[in-house]
């Protein structure tokens, strides 16, 4: 049987990188998806792909800012499915860059209400869903900047990145006891689109590698087997963690 055989899942940050290599991943090993992200052809394209290859899934265009878009994907997810297990929330933005005096208040906000207050959102919704299946695995991407790694210029980025591991462990003590389980990912350096705004030159992508005890950076479909993992039962008594997937970034001084 395979890892997410009868289960459905929701995936935000859909239509690129992580969340696109994770979404198809999810399909191939047996989930309904639905898919989640603000561009329509790149969604439709993803629903085709996993479509073609024998999977199900459905997709819908929002921001993940928007808390009628949270509960609209619950609904849609009990509409089409029959209900909730698995949500990746995934969607997120590095935002307003630079040294923190010079962040302004709008870019801030913008990123907190990105990373941090959608996560918040989405559990809001997805949780009461997973309830009525008597349980469900809830993950959300953090990263390890603001974990392990301080990175200059990353404040927005890192304080809303590191809200997310407080979240994750606050909303697994209070749902532990009904079954569902909440992890935060924690990926390193990563080649998707993101990350190739953070590295953008040769030479920013070769610090960004060697920052990495593995010496280069991830797939997206490398940081999919990880959320592969907190999503099914193999990670059945993991609950509450920040789960590094980050190539040795943390621990990596050469």
């Amino acid at each position: 049987m395979s890892a997410l055989s009868n289960k459905v899942a929701i995936v935000t940050g859909a239509s690129s990188g992580i969340g696109y290599a994770t979404a198809k991943l999810f399909a191939r090993e047996g989930a309904k998806v639905v898919v989640a992200a603000r561009r329509q052809p790149e969604l439709d394209a993803l629903v085709e792909e996993i479509t073609q290859a024998g999977g199900h899934a459905v997709a819908l265009v929002g921001d993940v800012k928007d808390e009628r878009f949270a509960k609209d994907l619950v609904d849609l997810a009990k509409a089409r499915f029959g209900g909730l297990d698995v949500a990746f929330n995934n969607a997120g933005t590095i935002g307003g860059m630079g040294a923190s005096p010079d962040v302004s208040l709008s870019e801030w906000e913008d990123t907190i209400r990105t990373n941090l207050t959608s996560a918040f959102l989405g559990a809001k919704y997805q949780i009461p869903a997973m309830l009525d299946r008597r349980g469900g695995s809830l993950i959300f991407t953090s990263t390890l900047v603001g974990y392990t790694v301080g990175f200059p210029g990353t404040a927005a980025y890192a304080a809303s990145k590191a809200g997310l591991i407080g979240l994750t462990q606050v909303l697994a003590s209070e749902f532990g006891a009904k079954g569902i389980r909440v992890n935060a990912l924690l990926p390193g350096g990563t080649d998707t689109p993101m990350g190739r705004a953070f590295a953008s030159t040769p030479e920013a992508l070769a610090f960004v590698q060697g920052l990495h005890a593995l010496k280069r950076i991830a797939l997206p479909d490398e940081i999919a087997k990880s959320a592969l993992y907190l999503a099914s039962d193999a990670s059945s008594f993991t609950t509450g963690s920040a789960l590094l997937a980050d190539g040795g970034a943390s621990i990596s001084r050469t």
